[in-house]
């Protein structure tokens, strides 16, 4: 994966390009899913048979424009509509990032009550680094994969007291002096954070907040700050920089 994670695919779910082809499709014009979920029809109607279903963060090759749909492309050939509201031409959503704490947390808090599901990476359903890694890259902020790593990129925040909204929030158990990170999730402010376990969801720190979270609370370790060190800490990475979407 662009992080540089190494995984499993069911083959039915992908199409291999040689270089030629991988670098063309990376060169051509893309469109970007901006809905959590959408529908790729087959004809510029909504009551057209359904091509494909897509999530955020999806990107089509874009062939033109036909009322208020996009005209799609697959690597695989097919060709489709997507309707506007549900997606944008790539040079006008870059136009559009916010890459502001208050943007990241509304997206984050979007997602409150979406399943938990191990591996997953997408809003049809995400374990917990899956939902931080998620949220970012819906920011153009592309992190490593599983919650451990995320704990090596940026800068570590080892007191309570000094987190800020934004920041990563880790849990799990030391061993010595060595942290054994199980579970990753984004700090709110105010004691709050939100967090995918069982589904996407806010807990709390504070024992008197009717949100408190004694589990989470009992196996917190440290911060992370990551937001000031995009482009700078080689692990964080966009889709302009990262060698994956490169032509």
């Amino acid at each position: 994966t662009p992080d540089g994670y190494t995984g499993w695919v069911h083959k039915d779910a992908i199409l291999p390009l040689d270089r030629e082809a991988y670098h063309a499709w990376n060169a051509a014009p893309k469109v970007v899913v901006t809905a959590l979920s959408g529908l790729v029809h087959e004809k510029a109607s909504v009551r057209s048979q359904t091509l494909s279903d897509v999530v955020a963060g999806d990107r089509l090759r874009y062939l033109g424009e036909k009322g208020a749909f996009l005209a799609v492309g697959f690597p695989d050939g097919r060709k489709g509509y997507i309707q506007r509201k549900d997606a944008c031409r790539e040079e006008q959503w870059r136009k559009q990032l916010d890459l502001s704490a208050d943007a990241i947390l509304s997206t984050a808090r979007s997602m409150l009550g979406f399943p938990y599901l191990w591996a997953g990476m997408s809003p049809k359903g995400m374990d917990c680094s899956g939902y931080v890694r998620t949220v970012l890259f819906l920011h153009d902020i592309i992190l490593p994969r599983d919650a451990g790593p995320q704990a090596t990129v940026g800068q570590r925040i080892p007191e309570k007291d000094a987190l800020q909204p934004c920041d990563l929030v880790f849990f799990g158990r030391w061993d010595g002096d060595t942290p054994r990170v199980s579970h990753v999730g984004f700090y709110l402010g105010e004691g709050r954070f939100i967090h995918s376990l069982g589904l996407v969801k806010i807990g709390s720190f504070h024992p008197e907040d009717s949100l408190y979270d004694a589990f989470n609370t009992g196996r917190y370790l440290f911060g992370g700050r990551i937001l000031p060190f995009l482009e700078t800490d080689p692990q964080i990475s966009t889709t302009l920089t990262n060698p994956y979407y490169a032509e």
